[in-house]
């Protein structure tokens, strides 16, 4: 088949991938410095002021929350599929190393404690992820210890770190009047980074700090190896489940929104979230509940409940254990990850699903039939990008029947609003280039009636990029030209491996490829949590916040209705 996508044609960006990948051949490490011009060069769009002297605190912002804290005392990233494969390149036990964490991103990683960090990787697209997130860290760090470096603002950040303060007002006034930050600028880092502001401020005002990063990744065999490890992690944590006899439902999204809708734990203990919220709550918490319970907004209670608990774990840990045993009677157990990359799997028995305290909005006609089901709702914390092909292939040779495959995720749009729901027909992959044309099992109608602040668009095109700062205004218009406006990380690879499950042949490369025939419903909703054509606005630079929980519910509410609807047919 040929073609009828044009390809992006964008030589700044196919530029900087031939530079880092060439010099992550080498047995060595390379210096981060080395790939700034031609990160500079791609005028990314999530990095538009990188070639400036003005700081672009909306990239690294972006940067910080998708790297461990621990980066700024490090030196050394190094990035390997397995603990076998870093013991291979002279880094035994990294997993005795400190494990650390980032809060935009879930990756597996281990701090020596000194000034190495490893990193698992579970493909491509971990690299295409890291070293431009390195890259634009580096950059605007340099900026602000160019900022910073003065001797009186050093002597005032010292004072702040001896006298354990958090910064105040008065105090974020002046660094701004002395380092021409803005103010709204320097209160999201306090926002980010609490009471350690001070210090953290301190450390990039005195050191330079210079990135290296190497490569010990392996082969593509060492992928699949790593995902066969985190397949058998799940298998080993449940022996009384024959996967291989039980027909599966797919669904990629997170670890709280499906949950929270088959279990209803968060309106089993609505009297506690309710004092909590009296008791703790404050601005947006206590006006918003108060305008649900009153009418005077259209939102969602059963997703305020959701979104407060989270707010209530996070005081109160100690009651995550009742939670997940609430969970496991409802037949949802989750399955974390070990000894490979960080991607948890639900594992749901329908016929354990008490229909009593689950989210109403998913009751559909016949529900009751799920008490003779047997099949089993797979869900996993969504991969990043080519890890997503990885890991449905392993699940799909290791059960019997696939009864239908689900995507949530985010994406970029650009022709919406951040909180619209995008539903695509026709997705292409800029890693196989292959164009795919499907039947969304989803339209407009199955999701708009649980959607309250955004629009939903059907009959979109979608694109699949290798990464999100692999973009620039250059690279989007070409595909918007084409009537494509959902950008997004995962689709294209969860369809060559959905491909795969349905055709007798490997998928193919750079074809206009039909899915219309496919034997089982397949559903792809995006939220649109970035708006790449406005500058600047992506999650670095704001934050979905509450809001944010309205086309997550929506989107899982439509899957699980459809789900539902399609198993109580196959019971009648």
């Amino acid at each position: 088949m040929i073609r009828t996508v044009p390809t992006s044609g964008n030589e700044e960006i196919n530029l900087y991938l031939r530079t880092y990948y060439s010099l992550l051949r080498s047995s060595q490490e390379f210096q981060i410095k080395t790939v700034i011009e031609a990160h500079k060069r791609m005028n990314s769009a999530l990095h538009v002021d990188a070639d400036k002297s003005q700081i672009d605190m909306a990239a690294f912002i972006y940067a910080i929350l998708r790297l461990p804290a621990c980066i700024d005392r490090t030196r050394l990233v190094i990035m390997g599929q397995s603990e076998r494969v870093f013991a291979q390149h002279g880094y035994a036990d990294v997993e005795s190393w400190q494990q650390v964490g980032a809060p935009g991103r879930r990756r597996r990683s281990f701090f020596d404690g000194r000034d190495t960090l490893a990193i698992y990787i579970a493909s491509r697209s971990d690299i295409d992820d890291l070293v431009p997130l390195l890259t634009a860290y580096q950059i605007e760090r340099r900026k602000l210890y160019i900022r910073l470096n003065k001797a009186t603002i050093i002597a005032k950040l010292q004072l702040l770190v001896d006298g354990q303060e958090r910064i105040a007002k008065a105090d974020l006034k002046w660094l701004s009047k002395k380092t021409d930050i803005g103010v709204k600028d320097l209160k999201r880092l306090v926002k980010i980074w609490g009471q350690q502001t001070a210090e953290r401020l301190l450390t990039i005002a005195q050191e330079k700090h210079e990135l290296a990063i190497r490569s010990v990744a392996g082969s593509l065999a060492d992928y699949k190896r790593a995902t066969r490890r985190w397949w058998r992690n799940i298998e080993r944590a449940l022996p009384h489940i024959a996967f291989d006899e039980r027909p599966i439902y797919f669904v990629s999204s997170n670890t709280h929104t499906l949950a929270n809708l088959l279990s209803g734990y968060a309106l089993h203990i609505e009297d506690r979230l309710h004092e909590f919220i009296h008791e703790q709550g404050a601005g947006l918490l206590q006006k918003e509940y108060h305008d649900i319970l009153e009418q005077n907004v259209p939102s969602s209670l059963e997703n305020f409940l959701y979104y407060t608990l989270k707010k209530y774990e996070s005081v109160y840990p100690e009651t995550i254990p009742e939670h997940r045993a609430f969970e496991q009677r409802a037949g949802i157990i989750r399955v974390p990850s070990e000894h490979a990359f960080d991607i948890e799997m639900q594992v749901i028995s329908m016929e354990q699903l008490d229909l009593q305290q689950m989210d109403q909005r998913l009751r559909v006609p016949g529900i009751e039939a799920l008490a003779q089901s047997n099949a089993l709702i797979l869900n996993i914390d969504y991969p990043l990008g080519l890890a997503s092909y990885q890991v449905l292939t392993e699940i799909a040779r290791n059960i019997d029947e696939v009864r239908g495959i689900y995507i949530m995720g985010k994406a970029a749009t650009l022709n919406g609003r951040i909180g619209d729901v995008m539903i695509p027909s026709v997705i292409h992959d800029e890693h196989s280039l292959n164009t795919y044309l499907f039947d969304n099992c989803f339209a407009a109608h199955d999701v708009s009636p649980y959607l309250v602040y955004g629009t939903v668009m059907d009959n979109q095109k979608a694109i699949t990029v290798p990464g999100t700062f692999l973009q620039n205004e250059g690279y989007m218009s070409i595909f918007y030209q084409e009537g494509y406006t959902d950008m997004e990380m995962e689709a294209g690879p969860y369809l060559s491996g959905i491909y795969e499950i349905a055709r007798p042949k490997r998928h193919p490369y750079n074809e206009l490829v039909n899915l219309h025939s496919i034997p089982f419903p397949v559903g792809v909703l995006h939220y649109a949590s970035d708006t790449p054509f406005s500058k600047g606005k992506n999650l670095g630079a704001q934050n979905l916040s509450y809001f944010g929980m309205d086309p997550t519910y929506a989107t899982m509410v439509a899957i699980l209705r459809a789900i539902i609807k399609q198993e109580v047919c196959a019971k009648k």
